[in-house]
């Protein structure tokens, strides 16, 4: 009995003792286990990618798409690729534009007192001439005087030149005046004074004989600063 009672009591701490220690073991292995379930799934997980944009701004390719394998580029299903090109082209050109052609004016014959003048402008869209005549009074007296004179009419020769300022200027500076409602020398010398308005020098005139009034103004004032 002893002996059957001391196996007992030897046997009941190693059942204690197995039972204390079973958890820890359970603990060991589940750890192991996770161990090996996070290697096994790091080891035989697959690389991935993210889907990849690439713009080019210069051009304006655009793809989009994913799936990288090796050097080259797959494109998954349902990926798009859009091409897109703007040119945009300015150009100013400035030249010079067409010749304008001007007609021409000839007074080639003796007997027309005219002067021809032409004037042309050119743009682009539109050019634009024009010519004309002009009357030479002077050329036109002069010939008239000349055919006067050969009728035998010198007075009236002489009358027509005088409408010219400088020839009857000179005439008055030669002490024979022009003629004037058919009176010539002294007689015609006193209605142009009378009439001075109708002098074809008339404003040359009254010029002149305000800076002769001054002048003669300022000798009688010498006069008078003499005689005192």
């Amino acid at each position: 009995m002893t002996a059957n009672v001391d196996k007992e009591q030897k046997i009941k701490p190693l059942k204690v003792v197995s039972l204390l220690t079973a958890p820890k073991t359970v603990r060991h292995v589940n750890k192991i286990y996770l161990v090996l379930a996070l290697l096994f799934v790091l080891f035989f997980s697959k690389n991935t990618y993210a889907g990849s944009t690439q713009t080019n701004v210069s051009g304006s390719n655009t793809a989009i798409g994913g799936g990288y394998t090796g050097g080259a580029t797959t494109y998954e299903s349902g990926s798009s690729s859009t091409s897109t090109t703007n040119n945009t082209s300015n150009s100013d050109i400035r030249s010079a534009p067409p010749t304008a052609g001007a007609p021409s004016y000839n007074s080639m014959t003796q007997d027309v007192c005219a002067v021809g003048a032409s004037a042309g402008i050119q743009t682009f869209g539109v050019g634009v001439s024009a010519g004309k005549h002009f009357r030479d009074l002077n050329c036109e007296r002069i010939k008239l005087s000349k055919v006067l004179y050969d009728f035998g009419m010198k007075v009236g020769a002489v009358a027509l030149l005088c409408q010219d300022e400088r020839v009857f200027e000179a005439m008055i500076n030669a002490g024979t005046p022009c003629p004037i409602d058919g009176r010539i020398g002294k007689e015609a010398m006193a209605l142009w004074k009378k009439y001075d308005h109708e002098r074809p020098d008339y404003d040359t005139y009254i010029k002149r004989m305000k800076k002769r009034e001054v002048i003669n103004k300022k000798e009688a004032d010498k006069l008078e600063l003499h005689t005192r």
